[in-house]
């Protein structure tokens, strides 16, 4: 079980860490053209991208549950059909986005609200990249049908072969063919669609037998109310989590420059937590998946045991490193001032794994089960005590009452995930 874990979780974790890499390439690109307002434009405009393709999670962690499901159930029909139907469902999707990307841009930039530089340039990045739409978001429903196929290094692969591709044409672009801030965003779009072709090819290589059973001249309808079902929860539930994140970014800049700036290295902290816990949580997908469509009860149970021994392990290394997070903060910023106050709030820093180490496990688990509406619930209870409680706590705290009320709620969402959990895991027990 460990093996098989770890085989899952460390190609998860290397995808994991090259999502940020494309915002990374572009925001350095940029920097080096010599135009601030250039790295603002970048900034701004994967922001508004960050913030569109967030909503759509779902595509990849329904098809992932899902499919797992059917593979455990050897059923690959169903298998082919999933992906037929998420692929179909990920074009649709893009297309809308490049149908209304006026009012997209639009509304974005107009909360965003950066200056009128900046705003010119962004806009000509996001009228490029949008193009990039049809391929990103059918990624993401391809890297979950490959984790639900149980191959995560399939998955890995399709990020790492991005941003070579966006290394090699970006710079192509921008210093051969001399287009200067445009070539930034024709090299990320043309990346995104040799992403995709590199994407099919892998999966006809490896699934050849699977994807034969597809017939592209119509959509199987069967299973699409599950399938809906599902993917709808899923979209609800990332739209409450984007909630919380912005009530912590907009409580944080009524606070002022400052508490902004310290609030956002320590949410920066969080976030690479979770790039690695969500190594764990993928193989929980994958794996409960494979064994709910078995229906093998005790390999499921020991299973989630192995994946929260993992997770607790991986914990520890960041709760003793986020304990002493001097070096951290050095390397996201060079204002001693921003570092110093952020160092007042090194102890919620350090539990921030802690608290929030097992709803990260128990996402991939229910994943894995299909069990979205448990997830839709424990992020809406987490939600209200998380605003709840942070106006129930005396002001005289400061914005240590926000980060005491953030790790409550990663803690909470965590809790509402084992009760439900106990209830769902006794109805699949039962005979």
């Amino acid at each position: 079980m460990n093996r098989e874990i770890l085989r899952i979780a460390l190609p998860a974790i290397v995808a994991n860490i090259t999502i940020p890499l494309l915002g990374l390439l572009d925001t350095a690109i940029a920097g080096h053209l010599g135009d601030a307002t250039m790295i603002g434009a970048i900034a701004v405009g994967s922001m508004l991208f960050n913030f569109i393709y967030w909503n759509f999670g779902f595509l990849r962690m329904g098809t992932s549950g899902m499919t797992a499901q059917a593979y455990g159930r050897k059923d690959m029909s169903e298998s082919a059909r999933l992906l037929q139907q998420s692929s179909a469902l990920a074009l649709a999707i893009a297309l809308a986005i490049i149908v209304l990307q006026w009012p997209l841009q639009w509304l974005g930039f107009t909360v965003i609200g950066p200056s009128e530089d900046v705003l010119r340039l962004a806009r000509t990045y996001f009228y490029i990249v949008v193009w990039g739409a049809p391929p990103t978001l059918m990624m993401m429903s391809i890297k979950g049908w490959l984790l639900g196929m149980q191959d995560s290094k399939g998955a890995m692969y399709v990020s790492i072969w991005v941003n070579v591709a966006n290394i090699v044409a970006s710079l192509m672009a921008v210093y051969v063919l001399r287009m200067g801030f445009v070539g930034i965003a024709v090299g990320t779009l043309l990346a995104q669609w040799l992403g995709l072709a590199y994407s099919l090819w892998l999966v006809r290589r490896k699934f050849g037998q699977v994807t034969a059973l597809i017939d592209w001249r119509r959509l199987q309808l069967r299973g699409t109310r599950h399938f809906f079902s599902v993917n709808t929860d899923i979209f609800l539930r990332s739209t409450l989590l984007m909630l919380a994140n912005l009530f912590l970014v907009s409580v944080g800049a009524r606070s002022g420059d400052l508490i902004l700036a310290a609030n956002s290295l320590i949410h920066q902290l969080n976030g690479l937590f979770a790039y690695f816990v969500d190594g764990i949580a993928f193989a929980g997908e994958a794996l409960v998946g494979k064994y709910v469509g078995r229906r093998d009860v005790a390999q499921l149970r020991l299973c989630v045991r192995r994946l929260f021994l993992w997770a607790a392990a991986l914990t520890a290394v960041f709760t003793v490193l986020y304990a002493f997070p001097q070096l951290i903060f050095a390397v996201l910023t060079d204002d001693v001032v921003v570092r110093e106050v952020a160092m007042q709030y090194r102890w919620w820093c350090a539990l921030l794994p802690v608290c929030g180490m097992a709803a990260f496990v128990w996402d991939g688990v229910f994943i894995g089960m299909t069990y979205s509406r448990g997830m839709l619930w424990a992020v809406a209870v987490a939600d209200v005590f998380f605003v709840g409680l942070y106006f129930l706590l005396p002001a005289a705290m400061g914005n240590h009452r926000l980060w005491l009320a953030f790790v409550i709620y990663l803690a909470m969402r965590g809790v509402v995930q084992t009760i439900l959990y106990r209830r769902k895991h006794l109805l699949l027990a039962a005979p």
